[in-house]
């Protein structure tokens, strides 16, 4: 304990504890999980008011610990489950605003609390053991598999084999107060210091904190810094002919950030799949002989840090985890994700597994997935992968050629017209990169997170939700970031649907396959055409993968005949309307002149060619 450097607070709850345990590998905390090896099954609970309150059933199984919770609601991200509770400048609800008291009253008896528990202490490095900052966590012994989940995620550390260790974010666990003070809602309370975040997390799902309250840890030291954190998975994609491209996808949850990282999904007969017509039935499809090998780097967080980035224009990136958190809903039978079931499956280390089907001793498999109290599947079934496991996976920076953005799209018919108007792939001028970064939407059936809207944004690089301070400061350093880059090109993707068509992933695959061939976007001015929706940027006249063309309704939607030009233009309108919505938050005095000059751009109605004017898309 004397390696540590704690604040007097921590440092008060530590002496007074009943029992402190800081593990020395992963191993031993994963044994904490179940008590003894004689255990195979536990339940995680906590007595409030006399009665003894069920969070979460752990089950030991062959392959590690499967995690199933009580509730339906806890096991998925609240999107409003963020507070601030420090006086620093933030857009963000205030804990006083939004409860009627101040925090200190709230972090008194959680302190107190704690101090009465057995706990973990579980030091670590936010963003990872080369660019990442020290960090501890808190528990409940009794939640070990909660402090073994974080420890999967980020780079854990031997306490033993450093001398000192200062953290510059703690992460304090306190389920029972989800029931006491926040009406059984997810609440993580974030609190900023000089050289301290800290983080209060009442409930236990990592979702909102061990996973995305380390995201805010290092969305606010970039804040202070001057440098980003993108939401985004990013892979090397080598072609057949051994040609290289970098591509980065953004997106909200549920965008496709995993799906970069696949391979592309066939049929049984080798097919694949571009879309099915959803009136119909009609299913269109391609054949590749080869498709390109995906070298991963990053799944989720990508630290885009300064001293990263070459002199060649080129947004250059790490992972900022140490561990995926990888959502398995596209894995539905056996066959459906050779990399992750084999992973998974064969494992040489424990894991841990969210709703997903458990039983003690026997192999958990990713297909299964837990059934809601409705009895329908749970949406938001996971896994933690530590990314040593992965082949291929790239340990050092790269280079961005491609950086994509991802949607998930309703059908869109003229009868039912939505928002689902996007073709394929579209290229964008950076000036509207940058505005659909700062709209992010959510989109459509979103499995990861618990949410009613029709369409809502995640906002700024659709990491918003995760940051603590100031939306404009996150828009500012983004388009700093996008015009500081400009080697880099920008395309979106959509998933889900084409306008009538179902298509799941297939277009983001078919796009990088597309893409990876071409070594990026490297396409004369004259093979693009204006998309009918300004805000889409450029569609491509033809698209051709492999030897085969797409039907141009595939690229352009409003040539499909149940859609037509009036679903078309009466899906750009709901766009239209959410973008200038989500837009007005902007307009303020501290946003970057150039980010006001996009904006207005928007607001007249302008073209792509006035984008283009703004920040050129380099094309000849």
């Amino acid at each position: 304990m004397e390696r540590f450097h704690f604040p007097e607070e921590l440092s008060q709850v530590v002496e007074h504890s009943p029992s402190v345990i800081v593990p020395e590998s992963k191993e031993t905390l994963f044994e904490l999980i179940f008590g003894n090896k004689r255990t195979d099954k536990i339940e995680v609970g906590y007595e409030i008011e006399g009665k003894l309150v069920k969070e979460a059933n752990v089950v030991r199984c062959r392959n590690g610990a499967v995690v199933n919770y009580a509730e339906d609601y806890m096991r998925r991200r609240d999107p409003d489950s963020m507070r601030v509770a420090d006086e620093l400048p933030t857009d963000k609800p205030r804990f006083e605003e939004v409860y009627g008291y101040p925090f200190s009253e709230a972090r008194g008896e959680t302190m107190r609390w704690l101090a009465t528990q057995e706990l973990i202490l579980v030091p670590f490095k936010a963003g990872g053991y080369d660019y990442g900052y020290e960090a501890v966590l808190v528990c409940p012994r009794n939640a070990a598999f909660f402090a073994f989940a974080l420890s999967q995620l980020q780079a854990f550390i031997n306490i033993r084999e450093v001398e000192s260790f200062t953290p510059r974010a703690i992460i304090y666990v306190a389920p029972p107060f989800r029931h006491t003070r926040f009406n059984g809602k997810q609440v993580v309370v974030h609190s900023r210091q000089e050289g301290l975040h800290e983080i209060f997390s009442y409930n236990l799902y990592p979702g909102p904190s061990a996973k995305k309250g380390v995201y805010s840890v290092l969305l606010d030291i970039g804040e202070q810094e001057g440098w980003v954190t993108a939401h985004a998975s990013a892979a090397r994609i080598i072609t057949p002919y051994e040609n290289e491209m970098v591509m980065m996808h953004e997106g909200a949850s549920g965008g496709g950030k995993s799906e970069l990282l696949q391979d592309v999904r066939r049929e049984e007969d080798g097919r694949v799949l571009v879309g099915e017509n959803t009136v119909t039935g009609t299913r269109h499809y391609i054949s590749m002989s080869d498709t390109c090998t995906i070298e991963p780097v990053t799944d989720d967080m990508a630290i885009c840090h300064p001293s990263f980035q070459p002199a060649n224009g080129k947004l250059a990136l790490a992972d900022g985890e140490d561990g995926w958190f990888v959502r398995v809903d596209g894995i539905t039978e056996y066959g459906s994700d050779p990399t992750y079931e084999r992973i998974s499956i064969h494992t040489k280390e424990p894991l841990i597994f969210f709703n997903l089907q458990g039983v003690p001793r026997a192999t958990c498999l990713l297909w299964e997935h837990a059934l809601d109290s409705d009895g329908s599947t749970c949406p938001n079934p996971r896994v933690i992968i530590p990314r040593r496991m992965i082949d291929r996976v790239v340990k050092t920076p790269v280079e961005v050629d491609v950086r994509s953005f991802g949607v998930r799209m309703p059908p869109a018919t003229a009868e039912k017209p939505s928002y689902g108007i996007v073709g394929l792939m579209h290229i964008l001028p950076p000036a509207l990169a940058w505005l659909w970064r700062l709209v992010a939407p959510r989109g459509y059936n979103n499995p990861s997170i618990s949410s009613d809207a029709p369409l809502a944004s995640e906002g700024v690089g659709s990491y918003w939700p995760f940051a603590t301070g100031k939306r404009v400061e996150q828009a500012n350093l983004l388009l700093g970031q996008i015009m500081d880059c400009s080697a880099t090109r920008y395309v979106l993707i959509p998933n889900q649907h084409i306008g009538i068509y179902k298509i799941g992933f297939s277009a983001e695959w078919i796009a990088r396959e597309y893409l990876a061939r071409r070594g990026g976007v490297n396409m004369r001015m004259d093979r693009l055409v204006p998309a009918r929706c300004p805000i889409l940027g450029y569609s491509l006249k033809e698209m051709k993968v492999d030897g085969q063309y797409l039907s141009p309704k595939f690229l352009r939607p409003e040539l499909q005949e149940r859609l037509g030009t009036a679903g078309y233009d009466t899906g750009a309108r709901i766009l239209n309307d959410f973008f200038a919505r989500e837009l007005a938050v902007y307009d303020t005095p501290e946003l970057h002149p150039v980010g006001r000059q996009i904006i207005e751009c928007f607001r007249q109605g302008g073209t792509v060619e006035d984008y283009c004017r703004i920040l050129p898309l380099g094309l000849e």
